[in-house]
């Protein structure tokens, strides 16, 4: 979220974060971004991350949905409470954000949903994950035909490993693919992987975000385009 931030601001956009915590604003130019706390999970909060947004730059003109949890764990230890809290946050919080953006947005408007490489292929110990993330995927497609009368375009990005301080984290976890060393699994998997060699970084992921929100895009909508380094070919 934060190398998402900073691209947009760096190419002169202002940025209204909505966020639990105000970190995601830190050191980013403090003149071109304000932080506004809220829960993706409440659609309220979405509508009035909106009108924030219109109280502070007179328009919407981009919406980047990019909240989401990654947690790894088989189907024999999926509960209804794991199973809510990913679903929540990253299909439900996504969702209210695309009806906030289309409420509000103007004709050339972008909604531009971070999804994953998750949301194209599985693996194992990560249905839920992999759930939402097609989902996401799906909701991208179908808003894409839905709003393109209203001169809004929908896609998503869908990256591969990308060393954010929540992947890691997750990384650590009980069921989790790394075997308890996060940095082996992940230098393993860009060796294995990745057709350049290297894996993408979190501001790779920002300016695909710049560039589907900019006039040079206009006739591209309802994509889920990878940028994984070559790691799912398509």
């Amino acid at each position: 979220g934060r190398a998402i931030s900073a691209e947009f601001v760096n190419s002169g956009y202002h940025v209204i974060v909505g966020a639990r915590k105000s970190e995601n604003v830190e050191n980013i130019n403090p003149d071109r971004i304000s932080f506004f706390a809220m829960d993706v999970r409440d659609e309220d909060a979405h509508i009035a991350l909106a009108e924030k947004a219109i109280s502070i730059t007179g328009n919407l003109n981009v919406w980047v949905n990019n909240a989401g949890i990654s947690s790894w764990r088989p189907i024999s230890a999926i509960d209804e409470g794991f199973f809510d809290e990913l679903m929540n946050i990253n299909l439900k919080g996504s969702f209210w954000g695309c009806k906030a953006a289309a409420k509000y947005m103007p004709n050339g408007g972008s909604i531009i949903n971070i999804s994953s490489i998750a949301g194209k292929r599985g693996s194992a110990n990560n249905a839920m994950y992999c759930a939402t993330k097609f989902g996401m995927n799906g909701l991208t497609q179908s808003l894409a035909k839905e709003l393109g009368p209203q001169g809004i375009r929908v896609n998503a990005i869908c990256p591969v490993l990308i060393k954010t301080d929540g992947l890691m984290d997750a990384l650590t976890t009980e069921f989790s693919p790394a075997n308890g060393d996060p940095e082996e699994f992940i230098e393993t998997f860009r060796k294995a992987n990745a057709a350049t060699g290297h894996l993408p970084t979190a501001e790779d992921i920002g300016s695909m975000a710049v560039y589907l929100a900019s006039s040079a895009a206009k006739s591209v909508t309802g994509q889920c385009i990878n940028v994984d380094a070559g790691v799912y070919p398509q």
